[in-house]
């Protein structure tokens, strides 16, 4: 067993499986420019792997996007954030080799799009799942939650801002299973063996023709959307808006 780790990332490497731990509990694991970058090199340098598993510490997956400094920032400052991040969600959706997220309590926002651009993705029973990019006109992730389910949800839980819960979120096709996170090993052992099926390179060859390629698209919609401006002051008024519900 190799280990690895970064303030905000714990990496664990158990034969051809890398584990990421998100390592950030106190701020509900929030996507930090460092945990982007650090979740990036991971999954971009892990060549000779068969499975990649994303997970998290503590009460909450990911609360999205970490915008604590946001007071200090300009919007070329949050533009740049955002492309890192298409990217990271990118990398993670067009791996070669699977890429398996285990959540648990809040997944809100890109926290959520991380969950969804994973292959398998499963949900503990209380995990609940928000995405409120588009309150700020934000295009990240968008394509990729329509094909996972539907254009209707897609617009429904956009359009709504609407949370669901783990039940929703595999009825729809966000979550690919539900179970209580005592049972998750046992899960990893079955997707370890399925993954180890296959010689390394055929894996690799198979993920990468099977996976339908928008990236162009995608970081155009993040770019075009995230470069109005007047950013900033949009997340601001989001957050306002939260405060007064």
């Amino acid at each position: 067993m190799e280990n690895n780790s970064y303030p905000d990332l714990k990496v664990e490497r158990n034969g051809n499986t890398l584990t990421l731990t998100l390592s950030r509990p106190d701020s509900a694991n929030a996507l930090s420019p460092d945990l982007v970058e650090a979740l990036l090199a991971e999954i971009t340098t892990a060549t000779d792997i068969q499975l990649c598993v994303i997970k998290a510490e503590g009460r909450n997956f990911c609360a999205g996007f970490d915008l604590s400094d946001i007071d200090g920032l300009s919007d070329g400052d949050l533009l740049l954030r955002f492309t890192r991040i298409e990217t990271l969600l990118q990398a993670v959706h067009h791996a070669p080799f699977p890429v398996i997220a285990l959540a648990q309590g809040h997944v809100i926002g890109a926290g959520a799009d991380l969950f969804a651009a994973c292959w398998q993705r499963i949900a503990a029973p209380n995990a609940k799942f928000r995405f409120p990019g588009w309150q700020f006109e934000l295009a990240l992730g968008t394509r990729r939650l329509t094909r996972l389910v539907g254009t209707e949800n897609a617009r429904d839980l956009l359009i709504d801002t609407k949370t669901i819960l783990a039940d929703e979120a595999l009825q729809i096709g966000l979550a690919t299973q539900v179970a209580e996170s005592a049972l998750w090993d046992d899960m990893l052992e079955v997707v370890e063996q399925r993954s180890s099926s296959l010689p390394l390179n055929a894996l690799h060859s198979m993920m990468a023709l099977t996976a339908v390629d928008t990236r162009v698209e995608d970081m155009a919609a993040v770019v075009a959307t995230a470069g109005v401006p007047g950013l900033k002051q949009r997340i601001l008024d989001y957050k306002e808006r939260l405060k007064r519900r």
